[in-house]
């Protein structure tokens, strides 16, 4: 074997050792280090060089990118994630031909996807959708970003909650949870204009929270402008900190009798 495919190919085997053993630190580490392992290898898009070894490089750098976005979801970093996704991403869409299927693509694209409904990127989510094949959006991974997508265009925010219940790949926990905090956060911002007040009860009932202690660490993680008084939610003091905008009512008006004018000196 190639000293630099071997040389790699030991690299991996330590960060996949690490990565067993939650060893989240040293997998961080290592990647580095394959990363640039990596460029050594002409094969590797942007080049695709047709290499003795091209196959074998091909599928060992998926490998280590595909590692490299499910570590970033075990960290906690969704920056990395889209940096990795993208890096891995050629590796499904351009040498796909080359290589035979990889199990964790569909998996992979379906959480790039979550990503992207977490952030409120919709149409960057539905461009990305629009360039999968009819095989991948049949995929439970894929249909389950979908079905969620759908749910949030509709309001349905009891079906995105449920939906954290059956994920199809225990590394979409992480941004089902974000989910659920968008989902909240955009009830509470609707509450805080639609009500003066509402009881803790029907606060918790809309917020979607199973128990008061739930919704009362919501509120103090998230919301400490809201007061609690009398068994209820009060969302006035946060109306009123809100900072009121001026409509400049005079300057309207003067430019609206100014267009009539020169519409009727055009007429």
């Amino acid at each position: 074997m190639d000293p630099k495919l071997t040389e790699v190919s030991q690299f991996f085997e330590r960060f996949k050792a690490a990565f067993v053993r939650h060893d989240f630190d040293t997998c961080s580490r290592l990647l580095s280090q394959l990363k640039v392992l990596l460029t050594q290898f002409r094969s590797l898009p942007p080049l695709f060089e047709g290499t003795p070894n091209a196959i074998h490089e091909l599928s060992l750098a998926r490998d280590i990118y595909e590692h490299a976005v499910i570590l970033s979801v075990k960290i906690e970093d969704q920056d990395a994630f889209e940096r990795d996704f993208f890096q891995l991403k050629p590796y499904y869409t351009d040498v796909g031909n080359l290589l035979p299927p990889s199990p964790q693509e569909y998996p992979i694209l379906g959480l790039n996807l979550l990503r992207l409904l977490v952030q409120n990127r919709i149409a960057e989510f539905h461009t990305e959708l629009e360039l999968l094949s009819s095989t991948a959006l049949e995929n439970p991974c894929i249909k389950h970003a979908v079905e969620l997508e759908q749910s949030f265009m509709e309001g349905a925010y009891n079906r995105v909650l449920s939906a954290r219940q059956k994920v199809p790949h225990e590394t979409y926990v992480y941004f089902m949870d974000l989910l659920a905090k968008t989902v909240r956060d955009e009830i509470a911002g609707c509450s805080e204009k639609a009500y003066d007040y509402l009881s803790i009860n029907d606060a918790r009932q809309m917020l979607l929270f199973s128990s008061d202690q739930e919704l009362l660490e919501y509120i103090k993680e998230d919301h400490p402008e809201w007061e609690m008084k009398n068994s209820s939610v009060f969302f006035q003091k946060a109306k009123e900190s809100a900072p009121c905008k001026e409509i400049p009512s005079l300057q309207l008006i003067n430019q609206t009798l100014s267009y009539a004018r020169e519409l009727e000196r055009i007429v």
